[in-house]
């Protein structure tokens, strides 16, 4: 495998990845900008909208029509956040010309049509073409709309707007019913001229072979614009409120669902790590053994870390009778995880879960793009090998002072309604 970056433009920067075991080639182009209120929805259906038509195939149907004919290629477009920043990825997928049928360069051809996605897009005067826009919004209203019926998913979003309240992070990543259904595609195409103009972009090219007419494409294409990009901050950790901060809403839910965020100054990334792995990321973690399993007080209990923002979630499904004393529990585990009340057991079981996600980078296109995606909000090139030597030397010491660096900042509960 081989890897290098270079800054093909100002902001621009294009990675390819080389390893010989793909028979596909994957292109990603990440626009990067601050995540807004204001913009999110109207960069979310500008993004969406290069991944299905351009100025060449100007019907979806065309599209679909000319992707199925060079062997099933595939365009695809996906809107994320990481922090306070908000990520529009638009990509690609296709066969290498060495496994077609009869020598075609279809590579050609799918650079082509990536480039005209987001350079030539279809437009008609002067605002994206009205058929497509239309399909497209009703996509990312329908998203919106289902938000709710992924009950965890849709109390993380809450609880993280009570943990972020004022900062860019309490946002979704792709805007609100409000905020999307007044947008036009005039105001969407605006938002586009706007991220060619003003985001930074991370370019990452996997394939089996190199091909350096890919960054010489994009090198071209971006340098003809009249660029002024605005960094961004991939770090921005969130601080934690002077006393914690409880906020409840009744639905017509089952199960009533508890999210409690905890803050931390720690810079130590792995023992971060370690310490939640142990707590409540695996099936013989703290949570799930105690809360869980023992004492049966949840349906679920895990945790997560969110290091750009230096904090860590807890989420459970619970009665609504039990939520105190799940509440109560998961503090008393935690104290525990400070009191250093762990085995060597559980570190080193902490790190086979952790390792073994690691030894999976490289399977996939995906997996190098995302991973040295994060190298690089992280300003430090490093191979999962090597992070996971970093994991294997993280001490007791060092987990118990990440457990202690903990402090609770806010608890969202998604209650069922009552019987009246």
């Amino acid at each position: 495998m081989q890897y290098k970056r270079t800054e093909i433009a100002d902001g621009i920067g294009f990675s390819s990845v080389i390893d010989e075991k793909f028979k596909t080639c994957s292109l990603t182009v990440r626009f990067i900008t601050k995540l807004d209120k204001a913009t999110a929805a109207a960069n979310s259906l500008a993004i969406s909208q290069l991944s299905a038509v351009n100025s060449r195939y100007g019907t979806i149907a065309a599209m679909n029509e000319k992707l199925s004919s060079l062997y099933g290629a595939s365009l695809s477009s996906s809107v994320s956040k990481r922090g306070d920043v908000q990520l529009l990825a638009v990509g690609a997928s296709w066969i290498t010309d060495k496994y077609t049928i009869g020598g075609e360069n279809i590579s050609r051809e799918m650079l082509e049509i990536l480039r005209d996605c987001i350079f030539s897009p279809r437009i008609e005067n002067g605002e994206f073409d009205a058929e497509t826009f239309a399909i497209t919004k009703k996509d990312l209203l329908d998203r919106i709309e289902a938000e709710i019926n992924n009950k965890r998913g849709y109390a993380i979003a809450k609880a993280s707007e009570i943990a972020y309240k004022g900062e860019p992070a309490a946002n979704s990543c792709y805007g609100t019913d409000e905020t999307a259904s007044p947008v036009t595609s005039a105001q969407a195409f605006e938002a586009y001229r706007k991220l060619l103009e003003t985001a930074c972009a991370e370019i990452y090219f996997v394939a089996p072979e190199d091909d350096k007419s890919v960054a010489e494409m994009f090198a071209e294409s971006f340098g003809a614009l009249d660029r002024k990009p605005q960094p961004v901050t991939y770090r921005t950790p969130s601080p934690a409120k002077s006393e914690p901060e409880t906020a409840s809403e009744e639905y017509n839910v089952r199960q009533a669902k508890m999210v409690m965020t905890f803050k931390t100054s720690s810079e130590d990334k792995e023992a971060l790590k370690m310490m939640s792995l142990i707590f409540g990321e695996t099936p013989v973690s703290k949570l799930f053994m105690n809360v869980r399993e023992k004492l049966s007080l949840c349906y679920y209990c895990a945790c997560r870390t969110y290091f750009p923002k230096g904090a860590l979630m807890v989420d459970s499904g619970v009665e609504r009778d039990n939520i105190d004393k799940a509440r109560e529990e998961i503090l008393r585990q935690l104290d525990d995880m400070k009191n250093g009340s762990f085995t060597d057991s559980d570190i080193e079981a902490a790190v086979l879960a952790v390792t073994n996600g690691l030894t999976a980078i490289g399977d996939t296109p995906s997996s190098y793009a995302g991973w040295y995606f994060e190298c690089f909000c992280n300003d430090e090139l490093i191979t999962p090998q090597q992070q996971a030597e970093r994991y294997r030397a993280v001490t007791r010491d060092r987990i118990i002072e990440a457990a202690k660096s903990l402090s609770l900042d806010s608890i969202y509960l998604m209650l069922n309604k009552e019987a009246e």
